[in-house]
């Protein structure tokens, strides 16, 4: 598909969501929230993609949040609430069965960094500043920030994030287990896509699985989470790929995976 605000590139199994306003540091506007949500949704019926990577043009920022300038128009409740119900690119991205990682560089600000929250695995660049900075404009995280970041950090930390609406730096980031890497800010992309080839060389199936498991889990009491990794565990003794896995380890070649 031809994209306006984002760009789309898939080869060898990874694709690659880059979002693409770099004048105004990648914020999101109704062009963006839209394309996101329809690339996503193919995503989620798209076998031939086993990881998907999620970046932003340019040095300065992965995305510094929603253009303010949108902000400006008096909105009608009803009507922007039906809105955001129906363009949530989250939500689409919450479907996904591929795991999902954020390569984030420079300012990942409200919006952005909630984009950067709905993905599964965070790489940042040393030089990248998070924050869910909404509450400076009157208004509260909702894309996701009140509910995913406590999640990952705890809910004193989320609390002095979302009502300070400060900015933190990469290192601090790592240390309270807002991102999993941090890495020198020209080599972000290419970690994440190191990455992304590392996971897309495993069984498709067994991926998918291990990340239902986790995340679908992460959302149940621990005996209902407990009862979903084993059926999960027992579908796949069932996969062609689980047989292959088993010959080419005493065979000591590479396996060829059929996503069977």
């Amino acid at each position: 598909m031809t994209y306006e605000a984002i760009r789309y590139e898939a080869a060898d199994g990874v694709a690659t969501v880059t979002l693409n306003r770099p004048d105004v540091h990648n914020a999101m506007n109704e062009t963006m929230r839209r394309e996101l949500t329809d690339c996503f949704a193919g995503l989620v019926a798209d076998d031939t993609v086993r990881v998907v990577v999620v970046t932003g043009t340019g040095q300065r920022a992965f995305s510094a949040g929603a253009d303010i300038r949108e902000f400006v128009a008096p909105q009608v409740p009803t009507v922007f609430r039906e809105s955001r119900k129906r363009v949530d690119f989250r939500q689409a991205m919450d479907r996904c069965p591929q795991p999902i990682i954020a390569a984030i560089r420079g300012f990942a600000l409200g919006g952005g960094l909630e984009l950067a929250l709905a993905c599964d695995i965070r790489v940042a660049s040393d030089d990248a500043q998070l924050g869910l900075t909404e509450v400076n404009l009157a208004i509260i995280p909702g894309g996701g920030g009140t509910q995913r970041l406590p999640r990952l950090v705890g809910r004193g930390k989320a609390l002095e994030m979302i009502l300070t609406g400060a900015r933190i730096g990469a290192s601090e980031a790592l240390a309270i287990g807002l991102v999993e890497r941090v890495v020198p800010a020209g080599e972000v992309l290419a970690h994440a896509q190191t990455l992304a080839r590392t996971l897309a060389d495993k069984a498709p199936v067994a991926l998918r699985y291990a990340k239902e498991a986790v995340v679908k889990g992460l959302e149940l009491p621990l005996v209902d989470g407990l009862r979903l990794e084993n059926d999960l565990a027992t579908l796949l003794r069932t996969t062609d790929d689980r047989v292959e896995g088993a010959r080419a380890f005493l065979e000591k070649r590479k396996p060829r995976w059929t996503g069977r």
